[in-house]
């Protein structure tokens, strides 16, 4: 067996730049709120329970809007679905500014969710479309980086802007390039997609037992990983004695290096494991959550800040293990017709459940008595999701990849252009 993975193309890596850049803006949007809840408290005298609703109404409507705009996506031109989501969230973010209290800013989170959800399905299966099989997962790993790098920056920036500017400055700061870049994605060529016997329905994808056990293992994956990222900042700020501007770039820095070393990393490991073991993308996912956790674990047990450091990026680097070979599995699983469908569907069920209950759950457990157990709960939710996955591995085996109830969608002739 040639060990050799193909070279993606020019045009195909220009197509995962710019949809990798969409990425980046989205997600800043998307994150922006966390590094600024210790600066929102104070203004807005609010608890730890209406900071974690301000991420996770954002995260309820990302998921529900996910299913009408993925189901789109599998039906027309997928840029135009992308160009518009972004173009919305970007003016939301920026109209925050002339909110006035806390049900206004949980209006405007809610409008980006709106705009959040027409993205990643819709990118994620232009990318699928484009690259060769044996690559995805590292291409996948690509575009997740823009997102790892827009949380990245919204710490940073949060954390820097919203202590010297305010927080209306840092979400008008975020939003701007949304707005200025939501057209670049029409300057790509729509990946040449194929004729199928039927577009596969939405219920179909609950007959393959691999993909619901993914589903479950991604809501506890989900609650976790959100639960982090709200509250990382203000655990640091609270326990860890860091200011919030050194917050911002000290663990901004971190996360940024970690992350993007974490995902590109993780992407090749998968497709390298892939070619020698049926389930190697899967092991992946495994392997660098249960590495994550004792990390974790070390950041909220050290008093030391550089041995906070440290343990967020050891913890950064192997979570985002996660984020390419997921995809990719899902892809390998389902029809090119439900690309977009089976992400849209993951996307809602994990972060309806997961990213809905992981910043209000644990800023509830802060109210009634202390975050470090809130982010010990989340640690161990984040393992037993690692152990889910080994479902998915047992069906994977029993059934193969492509399983027997979807036969009739996997027969694709033809290609065709939008």
């Amino acid at each position: 067996m040639n060990p050799k993975l193909p070279s993606l193309t020019s045009k195909q890596w220009r197509l995962l730049l710019v949809l990798s850049l969409i990425n980046l803006i989205a997600f800043a949007e998307r994150m922006i709120v966390p590094p600024l809840f210790p600066v929102l408290r104070l203004s807005l005298h609010l608890s730890s329970a209406q900071l974690g609703w301000l991420q996770t109404l954002l995260q309820i409507v990302l998921a529900v809007a996910t299913i009408p705009f993925a189901l789109l996506a599998d039906r027309m031109d997928r840029r135009i679905i992308i160009t518009v989501g972004i173009l919305f969230a970007g003016l939301a973010s920026c109209l925050t500014i002339f909110a006035q209290g806390y049900l206004m800013l949980l209006v405007m989170r809610a409008l980006v969710g709106v705009g959040e959800a027409s993205y990643s399905p819709a990118a994620q299966s232009m990318i699928t479309s484009a690259v060769p099989a044996n690559r995805r997962a590292v291409a996948q790993a690509i575009f997740a980086a823009g997102m790892l790098l827009g949380g990245t920056a919204a710490q940073a920036l949060g954390g820097v802007i919203g202590g010297t500017e305010g927080w209306r400055a840092a979400f008008f700061y975020i939003g701007v390039p949304g707005v200025l870049l939501a057209f670049t994605v029409l300057r790509v060529a729509e990946p040449a997609r194929h004729t199928h016997v039927a577009v596969m329905p939405a219920r179909a994808l609950f007959r393959v037992p691999a993909f619901v056990c993914m589903l479950i293992s991604g809501v506890l994956i989900t609650f976790s990983v959100v639960a982090f990222a709200t509250w990382g900042t203000d655990f640091i700020v609270r326990y860890k004695d860091f200011s919030l501007r050194e917050a911002g770039v000290s663990l901004g820095a971190t996360l940024f290096t970690s992350s993007l070393l974490g995902v590109l990393i993780g992407g090749a490991v998968a497709d390298r494991l892939q070619k020698y073991l049926t389930c190697g993308r899967i092991y992946t996912v495994i392997i660098g959550f249960l590495a994550a956790a004792p990390a974790v674990l070390w950041a909220i047990a050290t008093e030391e800040k550089q041995d906070v450091i440290i343990a967020f990026f050891i913890a950064g680097f192997f979570m985002s293990w996660y984020h390419g070979p997921v995809t990719a599995v899902i892809h390998d699983l389902m029809p090119e017709s439900a690309h977009s469908t089976s992400v849209g569907m993951y996307m809602f069920v994990t972060q309806l459940f997961g990213g809905m209950l992981g910043p209000v759950v644990i800023g509830m457990i802060d109210d009634m008595s202390d975050l470090l157990i809130g982010l010990k709960v989340a640690v161990a939710v984040m393992v037993i999701g690692a152990l889910c996955m080994f479902l998915v591995v047992y069906f994977v085996k029993r059934d193969g990849m492509r399983h027997a109830a979807l036969s009739a969608w996997h027969s694709e002739a033809r290609p065709i252009s939008n």
